[in-house]
């Protein structure tokens, strides 16, 4: 449990996304869905019901669009971060001469 904190703090300054963080990601929408059906069941409210149709569309949206990168990433169409990292390095370089 120690190491999956310690993973999260340091996939923070890493560029892109890493396992970790998605799972972190995927959890906090969990704990926030249950939370909010909690309060559903608690004191029906509307403005709970529309928090939470939200809160599914925004986690859907996400899971959407880590799918699709990790499906570019596997395709080979977008860069590494070793390549954009050359890439501002040799601009850099350019506009120092």
């Amino acid at each position: 449990m120690g190491y999956f904190f310690v993973d999260l703090w340091e996939s923070i300054f890493t560029p892109g996304t890493t396992p970790t963080l998605i799972k972190a990601t995927h959890g906090s929408f969990v704990l926030l869905i249950l939370s909010l059906l909690f309060l559903i069941w608690n004191a029906l409210n509307i403005h709970t019901v529309m928090l939470l149709i939200i809160a599914l569309c925004l986690w859907a949206t996400l899971t959407w669009f880590i799918a699709e990168v990790a499906k570019l990433k596997k395709e080979g169409k977008l860069k590494t971060d070793k390549e954009l990292k050359e890439e501002a390095e040799a601009k850099e370089s350019k506009k120092e001469q």
